[in-house]
């Protein structure tokens, strides 16, 4: 099993009923990819709920079965559309762990 996890910041310059549009709609384009890319067994978007404390705005954890389906997960044409239409163009910082549990 895989793990990968990615915490992203929205961009400053997004209201705030902006970026509660932006969060919904990673979330749903995010979810939605389990039964469409090979090897991916589950994804939970968190968007509600941060804390104050946090320095990052949208969380995704994803379980895959093994370290090649990342890879095909990288480059599926349903993810790299979800990445480039709803993810990228709203966010300004990304970090992320992928590691084998």
């Amino acid at each position: 099993m895989v793990k990968h996890i990615i915490l992203w910041k929205l961009k400053d310059e997004l209201t705030a009923e902006e970026k509660q549009t932006v969060k919904a709609g990673i979330k749903e384009g995010l979810e939605g990819l389990v039964g469409q890319v090979p090897g991916l067994l589950e994804v939970t978007v968190t968007i509600d709920g941060v804390l104050a404390s946090s320095n990052a705005d949208v969380m995704l954890d994803c379980t895959l079965d093994t370290p090649e389906s990342l890879k095909g997960y990288a480059v599926h044409p349903a993810h790299v559309a979800v990445a480039d239409g709803k993810v990228r163009p709203y966010t300004c910082v990304r970090t992320c762990i992928d590691f084998e549990c």
